[in-house]
């Protein structure tokens, strides 16, 4: 178990995670411009191996975690999608959408799934990772420590946050600030509570607001 949880291992786990964030993407949306629902499936299977699998490696106990704080968690988490949604409304241009069982099914599979597998994979695998990689070490028994933790766990996210956008054409350029400016929003709830259902919480929020105000962008 401890050799499972040795620092080292964990940074490797991070460093395998940011190439997957990118080369999904990358070769997938980019190279082969695989048609973008198809390419989501790809990215939900590729996240989900990736995190299932850094779980058993860590014995992450998943069920302690999402016991953690549970309510505090979903509360941020709805708070921050709902400022996320905000956002959106207020800076993104209104597009044409679909409607009836097309839109409930792009809310559900682009809004609902995406949301939860880039709020997994941009937040919760970055963040819990960093502080397991630090668990049952001094630092983390004081208060500065966990402050120190914390902001290396924020950074990190942000770094998968930008490695992922940088995977998309149209956001290598000015439009890369967008995605890490509204990290530190739907990361919150789960650095904050270091329970997995706040960020995806938060995320989904940002998604279903995407496809129902700015469904082309």
């Amino acid at each position: 178990l401890e050799a499972a949880r040795r620092p080292v291992s964990q940074w490797n786990w991070l460093i395998g995670g940011l190439v997957v964030a990118f080369a999904m993407p990358f070769v997938f949306a980019d190279v082969l411009g695989l048609p973008r629902d198809l390419y989501y499936g790809l990215y939900m299977v590729s996240v989900a191996v990736l995190v299932a699998a850094w779980v058993r490696t860590s014995r992450f106990d998943v069920r302690a975690a999402l016991r953690r704080r549970w309510l505090l968690a979903v509360s941020l988490g709805v708070a921050s999608g709902g400022l996320l949604s905000f956002m959106v409304f207020r800076t993104e241009d209104a597009t044409p959408h679909p409607h009836g069982v097309d839109l409930a099914a792009a809310v559900a599979w682009r809004g609902v799934l995406y949301g939860v597998t880039d709020g997994v994979l941009l937040s919760v695998f970055p963040i819990l990772a960093v502080f397991a990689a630090f668990a049952g070490r001094p630092i983390l028994r004081r208060l500065r420590g966990k402050l120190a933790v914390g902001a290396l766990a924020l950074g990190m996210s942000l770094a998968f946050t930008a490695v992922y956008h940088l995977g998309y054409p149209e956001f290598r350029g000015e439009m890369l600030r967008k995605p890490v400016a509204g990290d530190v929003v739907w990361s919150a709830p789960t650095l904050l509570t270091l329970n997995p259902l706040g960020a995806p919480i938060a995320h989904a929020g940002l998604h279903v607001s995407a496809v129902l105000h700015s469904y082309d962008t």
